[in-house]
C-alpha cells in the first residue's frame, strides 16, 4: 500500500503560513538532500485547493531545466477541491465528493509514497480520517509571531510516533513521525 507523506516547514511557534518569509535564512545543502531524499521516494503528489492554485500559477511557466519545475510539472498530481471545476495543470486530476473513499482507492493503486508540502487544511483533515501516515516537520529556530499554524485549537489529540530525526548546522531540527494513515 501506497503511504501518504506531508512535509511542512514550521516555525517554533507552530506556524506554516508563508516560509517564503522566514524560511530561506535557514536552507542549506544538508536541508536541500533531505528534501530531496524524501521527494524521491514519491511518484505523485497530493495537493489542497489552495497549494494548487498557487503552484499551478507558477510552477508550468518555469523552465522544466529549473531544479524542481520538472519535477512538479511532470509528476501525477492530485487535488481535493470541491469548488474547483477544473484542474489544467499538466497530469493534474481533482478529487472531490466521497474524498475519504477516493484517497484509500488511490493508496491502494502500485506506486511509490504520495507526497504532500503544505495543504494545512488537508493534513489536519487526512491525520483526524487517519489517512496520513507520515509527517515531516523541519522546525526552523524562529518564532513568527503571527501565520497559520499547522494544528489549530480544534485539532483533535491524535498520538504520532517518532521515527527519526535530524539536527542540521543551521538549528532546523527535521522530524520525522508516523501516523496511523495505515487504517483502510
Amino acid at each position: 500500500m501506497r503511504k501518504i507523506s506531508a512535509a511542512f516547514f514550521m516555525s517554533l511557534d507552530g506556524v506554516v503560513e508563508a516560509p517564503d518569509q522566514w524560511h530561506f535564512q535557514y536552507f542549506n545543502d544538508e536541508m536541500g538532500a533531505a528534501i530531496g531524499a524524501a521527494m524521491a521516494k514519491g511518484d505523485a503528489m497530493l495537493l489542497g485547493r489552495v497549494n494548487y492554485q498557487q503552484w499551478a500559477d507558477y510552477w508550468p511557466n518555469q523552465p522544466d531545466e529549473e531544479e524542481f519545475a520538472g519535477f512538479l510539472n511532470n509528476i501525477p498530481k492530485f487535488v481535493v477541491s470541491n469548488t474547483l471545476e477544473t484542474a489544467t495543470w499538466n497530469n493534474t486530476t481533482l478529487i472531490n465528493g466521497d474524498v475519504a473513499a477516493q484517497i484509500r482507492q488511490l493508496k491502494q493503486q502500485p506506486g511509490k509514497n504520495i507526497n504532500m508540502s503544505g495543504s494545512g487544511t488537508l493534513v489536519r483533515w487526512l491525520l483526524v480520517n487517519d489517512l496520513l501516515d507520515e509527517l515531516h516537520l523541519m522546525v526552523h529556530p524562529v518564532v513568527v509571531g503571527r501565520g497559520q499554524r499547522l494544528f489549530a485549537d480544534q485539532s483533535e489529540q491524535k498520538s504520532l510516533k517518532l521515527i527519526d530525526s535530524q539536527t542540521f548546522s543551521t538549528g532546523v531540527v527535521y522530524l520525522t513521525y508516523e501516523c496511523d494513515g495505515g487504517a483502510a
